[in-house]
């Protein structure tokens, strides 16, 4: 299909257009390519992720083109603007209650939805768990066999529209209670620790050299990353903050789901 990228930026330009027929379908089939996985908010090439931004501003301008309507669950009643997504069977996603993903989300064949949430435009790959309470926002992007324990924030990344979503790669496990958001990325195999809040201008410190290494925003892959502190002087004095450490590696012989508590102990932090 032939996605008419000219009338979402025309239409992101002047607003005025969003509700012309064309502009409004041109819309709808982005959306529905991206919750059949057909198109990506955000893809890896070469190593880096590139963001399609048009496919972005097709997300944003799908708001105002939506009424509120009322849809009920047994007694549970919901009022928005964006439906659920539909035909887990088919899809070969377990999604247990009360999980919830909306439509324009991926989910791949064999992704298990513990009671959480998929908002618009994320997309979660195959064989990954979201646990309990958990939360991957829009457009974030998660891999093969991720790990999102129970209470997990990923962050959603709208706008700016040239601003990277979250993204977590393939086979990592993010401890429970850890909050990734502001477009960080997570690369392959890392092991994030419970309660590590990684930012976009989240200091993330390598302490397993003689001298320290620093990333904004970035966690190199098969990196174990526990929460931190670093004193910072203030007028009123010095306080500590919070940082994120890479305390190590992890190794080849672990196997890729390897438990958070594993990992760690592997480094000889107590858990």
């Amino acid at each position: 299909m032939g996605y008419r990228q000219d009338l979402i930026e025309a239409a992101w330009d002047d607003r005025g257009l969003v509700k012309e027929p064309e502009v409004m379908k041109a819309v709808q089939e982005v959306i529905e390519a991206l919750d059949k996985g057909i198109l990506r908010v955000a893809e890896p090439d070469g190593g880096e992720w590139v963001v399609n931004t048009w496919v972005k501003k097709a997300v944003i301008l799908y708001f105002p083109m939506r009424e509120m309507s009322t849809t009920t669950a047994g007694p549970l009643e919901f009022h928005d603007k964006i439906d659920l997504k539909h035909n887990y069977s088919e899809l070969g996603v377990r999604v247990v209650p009360h999980a919830v993903a909306r439509y324009g989300s991926y989910l791949a064949k064999g992704v298990i939805l513990m009671p959480s949430f998929v908002n618009i435009g994320a997309r979660v790959e195959e064989g990954t768990m979201v646990d309990t309470w958990a939360t991957v926002g829009s457009c974030a992007q998660v891999g093969k066999n991720v790990h999102l324990s129970g209470g997990v924030g990923l962050g959603g990344v709208l706008e700016p529209v040239q601003a990277a979503p979250v993204i977590v790669e393939d086979n990592c496990f993010i401890g429970s209670r850890a909050i990734i958001v502001e477009g960080a990325r997570i690369c392959t195999e890392a092991v994030i620790a419970a309660n590590t809040v990684i930012t976009g201008s989240t200091r993330i410190i390598d302490v397993t050299g003689t001298t320290a290494a620093e990333y904004r925003g970035y966690v190199p892959p098969a990196s174990v990353v526990i929460p931190g502190t670093y004193p910072k002087e203030f007028a009123a004095g010095t306080y500590h903050v919070p940082c994120a450490l890479i305390i190590g590696k992890r190794k080849e012989s672990t196997d890729k789901k390897t438990s958070l508590n594993n990992a760690l102990r592997e480094n000889d932090v107590m858990v």
